[in-house]
């Protein structure tokens, strides 16, 4: 196994991003494929044609780092894309001996889990690479309701698989893009991890949606940003969300969503959390009236 095909289809899909206006280069006559040809990424890179015909055919092993950076300016890659590339040449360097071993089990420590269940106002929730939820506080289970009715549970495999998912992010196409570029980061930095792989395949079997956007070779990392959802018992709100990668959890990340005091995010974030509380009142009285 090696890491081959996703290298050579993320560098042409980069390629075929960029216009020869936006690199500088004038354009001659009729150009039979978009984006830039092969000779002018080599060109801006200041690599020969052959090299880089060699790396676009997915062959990273023993790129230095001079030229992977040559290579990411060339193609205008942000910031996330230029760290995709490196992992995909620490992949193709690693090898198989070292690359087949299965990533550990992510555990949360109680101390974490402390944290996350201490965030009484706030849905907070931890989360592995792969967007399974390992752990979550009462709020952000009332906020992602439908998702928990699911075990194991998985972002991605209801954005893609659960028709409610449309209805409960407003902004559908944003939230599914970003879920699937999180997962093209990961297998860049995993390619040997069966669980990861066996959820791409299962969404891409069952997803026409997703297999489009996997094959766009877009990335993404969680950092902070907006999030709008439309609740079934609460309504619209939009909230803010922070993910923090939590360093002595190699994979393991938090999300907290959070909004400003005085606003009607932060009504509805009260309205949720009685409703919540209420939730879990019957759901008791309906267990003591079984045991009765």
């Amino acid at each position: 196994m090696d890491n081959r095909d996703e290298v050579c289809a993320f560098l042409k899909s980069r390629r075929a991003k960029i216009t020869p206006e936006q690199a500088g280069l004038p354009v001659y006559g009729q150009r039979r494929v978009p984006g830039l040809r092969r000779g002018e990424v080599a060109m801006l890179a200041g690599v020969s044609v052959e090299y880089y015909t060699r790396l676009e055919r997915g062959n990273l092993a023993g790129v230095s780092d001079s030229v992977l950076d040559a290579l990411a300016q060339a193609l205008r890659l942000g910031d996330t894309e230029r760290d995709h590339l490196y992992a995909l040449a620490r992949s193709a360097n690693t090898g198989p001996a070292r690359g087949q071993r299965r990533p550990k089990k992510a555990t949360v420590r109680p101390s974490v889990l402390r944290i996350v269940e201490g965030l009484h106002d706030q849905p907070a929730y931890l989360r592995n690479r792969r967007m399974d939820i390992l752990a979550a506080n009462p709020l952000a289970r009332a906020l992602h309701c439908e998702l928990f009715e699911t075990e194991p549970v998985n972002t991605c495999r209801f954005v893609f698989l659960d028709p409610r998912a449309t209805r409960l992010y407003p902004d559908w196409d944003r939230v599914a893009r970003e879920g699937v570029g999180v997962l093209r980061v990961e297998v860049a930095k995993n390619p040997y991890d069966r669980e990861l792989s066996n959820l791409i395949g299962e969404l891409s079997t069952r997803s026409d949606a997703f297999r489009t956007l996997w094959g766009a070779q877009d990335v993404h990392v969680f950092t902070e940003g907006t999030k709008r959802f439309l609740h079934p018992a609460v309504g619209e709100m939009e909230l803010v969300h922070e993910t923090l990668d939590l360093p002595g959890d190699d994979g393991l990340s938090l999300t907290v969503y959070s909004a400003d005091p005085g606003t009607p995010a932060a009504d509805a974030l009260q309205l949720l959390a009685s409703w919540a509380a209420t939730r879990q009142q019957e759901t008791a009285a309906e267990q003591s009236g079984a045991e009765g």
